[in-house]
C-alpha cells in the first residue's frame, strides 16, 4: 500500500492506488443454453474480467466470470474489490490534497463508474486549463490498467483467443494461472519494484520486503454497524465531487508550469 501511494503521489494523484476497468473474452464453447445471457456488446458470448493495475502493470485485483451482458457497474456490484476496507482489514489510508485531508483511497476509472469517494474520473469536454490538464493526466494515468490487458492478451495467447473450455471453473483457472505468470514475470523484470521498496523500514518492521504482513481473519466477522458506515463513506457522492475538485487544483500546481495546454 505505500508503494502504491508513493507512486500515485509522484504521478500527480495522491491517494491513488491504482486503476479499475473490465476486459471481455470470448467463450466459444458457451453452452447455446446460455448463450443469451453470456452475450456482450459484440453479439457473441463473453466473460468478463476486472482488474486493478498499477504503474508497473502489476495486476493486484481480479474478478472473473461475470457474463459478458453485464455491464461494468453491474460487475463491480457483484465484485470483493472493496470487501478489505469495508471489513476494516486494509491499512490506514492517509493524504492531504489542496488542504483538505482524507482517509481512504482512490482508483481511477472512465466514465462509466459511479460517482464514489472511492473513485475518480476524468472531466468531459473540459474548458478551463486546469481542467484540461486534469484530464490529461487522469487519463494518461488510468490507462495503466488497459496496458495491463494488452500485454496480458499478448503475452497469453489463450486468453487473446476465444476461449475453447466448456466449464466455467476451468475458464477461471486458466485466467488466474495467466495473471500469476504475468505477474511473476513484472516483479522479475520491472526494477521499479526494488527501487520504490524500502527495505531496510520493511525489515526493521520485522519482516522483509516480499512478505504480505496483513492479516487475515478466517471468520470474517465484523460489525454491521461499521460495515455501513464504510460503505458511505466508500460511496458517498460530496466526498467525490470535493476531492474531483480538489485534485484538479492539485495537478495545476504541480504540473501547470510545465505543461502546454495550447488555446
Amino acid at each position: 500500500m505505500e508503494r502504491l501511494l508513493r507512486i500515485g503521489e509522484e504521478r500527480g494523484f495522491p491517494g491513488m492506488i491504482g486503476s479499475i476497468d473490465c476486459m471481455h473474452w470470448e467463450w466459444k464453447n458457451c453452452p447455446h443454453a446460455w448463450k443469451g445471457q453470456y452475450q456482450g456488446r459484440e453479439g457473441v458470448a463473453t466473460l468478463k474480467l476486472e482488474a486493478v493495475a498499477d504503474r508497473d502493470l502489476w495486476i493486484w485485483h481480479l474478478f472473473f466470470g461475470m457474463p459478458g451482458s453485464c455491464n461494468d457497474i453491474n460487475v463491480l456490484h457483484r465484485s470483493p474489490v472493496f470487501e478489505d476496507v469495508l471489513e476494516g482489514r486494509t491499512p490506514p489510508v492517509n493524504f492531504v490534497v489542496n488542504g483538505h485531508h482524507y482517509t481512504n483511497g482512490y482508483y481511477l476509472t472512465d466514465g462509466i463508474y459511479p460517482r464514489w469517494a472511492s473513485f475518480v474520473k476524468s472531466i468531459t469536454s473540459p474548458q478551463t486549463h486546469k481542467d484540461r490538464l486534469f484530464a490529461k493526466h487522469q487519463e494518461a494515468a488510468r490507462k495503466d490498467v488497459e496496458c495491463a490487458f494488452g500485454v496480458l492478451q499478448a503475452r497469453f495467447a489463450i486468453i487473446k483467443k476465444s476461449s475453447l473450455a466448456w466449464d466455467t471453473d476451468i475458464l477461471h483457472n486458466i485466467m488466474l494461472a495467466c495473471i500469476i505468470i504475468h505477474n511473476m514475470i513484472v516483479e522479475d523484470e520491472r526494477e521499479t519494484y526494488q527501487n520504490n521498496v524500502n527495505t531496510n523500514e520493511v525489515m526493521n518492521a520485522g519482516g522483509n520486503a516480499n512478505e504480505d504482513t496483513t492479516e487475515y481473519r478466517n471468520d470474517r466477522i465484523v460489525d454491521i454497524g461499521l460495515y455501513l458506515s464504510r460503505r458511505t463513506e466508500v460511496e458517498d457522492q460530496q466526498t467525490h465531487l470535493q476531492l474531483k475538485n480538489d485534485l484538479v487544483e492539485h495537478i495545476w500546481n504541480k504540473f501547470g508550469n510545465n505543461e502546454n495546454l495550447g488555446n
